[in-house]
């Protein structure tokens, strides 16, 4: 109890100076009311930092957590190197809210970024992001935004390719946040009863969509549940990548896997 009180001050604050920048309005207690109903403190305030990058939250995607920025990090490091001498072709699968794909373009100015999303709300979530971190979107040719169910209307292959589909097995959806179920959208969250739905479809033709001609050597990007590990292992062996390594995140569990073709 006394865990969550700290947390809540912690958040009354983040509300307070940043969202009505140190004045007690009624918009604020508002704002507070909300908060101990359960609302998200970054839907409140309407926006989360990300590997700097302002990441609009107004079309109520999922919020970007900070495992997902912890291995998104790692890529863009890993990125800035590979692109001194090649532009780069990267695919951003499940957006949401674009986070990955824009902290990538922001950061590796060598790359161009697909979005895929299937959602018509979080493609106007990506493009207001694209426009607020000042990233020319349709006339620059760095960024294009695709409408697509995982790969259903995906025509281009990729150097890289970036993907934290939905994870959550519904088997735990008692362990999950009342937050997270009443708030952010179920659709970005559950992936299934084992949780693997989404993974599954994705491994099963994601090799179709890495350039075959990369001077790289192309490669995935893919995050997971902890407990999940050893059955996409078991997928990567059946649909024959031909190497892979897992990571662990910052609060030391089994979180992404970079896979190669």
């Amino acid at each position: 109890m006394e865990k969550r009180s700290i947390i809540l001050k912690k958040e009354e604050n983040q509300i307070f100076n940043e969202k009505h920048k140190g004045i007690k309005s009624a918009g604020f207690f508002d704002d507070l009311r909300e908060l101990k109903n359960g609302k998200p403190v970054d839907y409140i305030i309407g926006w989360v930092d990300f590997l700097n990058c302002k990441i609009d939250l107004s079309f109520k995607p999922l919020i970007p957590r900070a495992e997902t920025e912890f291995w998104v990090e790692k890529a863009i490091e890993e990125i800035l190197e590979l692109s001194k001498d090649n532009k780069l072709k990267v695919l951003d699968i499940f957006s949401g809210s674009g986070c990955i794909g824009i902290s990538i373009l922001k950061n590796c100015p060598n790359t161009k970024v697909d979005f895929a999303e299937v959602n018509p709300k979080f493609i106007k979530q990506i493009e207001k992001n694209l426009s607020i971190n000042n990233i020319e979107y349709k006339n620059s040719g760095r960024a294009n935004i695709i409408q697509s169910n995982i790969f259903d209307n995906i025509k281009d292959e990729y150097d890289i390719i970036l993907a934290n589909p939905p994870y959550v097995s519904t088997d735990r959806r008692g362990n999950v946040q009342k937050s997270v179920l009443e708030y952010e959208p179920s659709e970005a969250v559950f992936g299934g009863k084992d949780g693997l739905f989404f993974i599954r479809d994705f491994l099963a033709k994601a090799k179709d969509y890495l350039l075959s001609k990369s001077n790289i050597g192309p490669f995935i990007y893919l995050e997971f549940d902890s407990f999940q590990k050893s059955k996409i292992e078991n997928m990567l062996v059946e649909y024959n990548y031909s190497s892979w390594q897992f990571f662990k995140d910052q609060f030391n569990r089994w979180r992404f896997v970079k896979i190669f073709e």
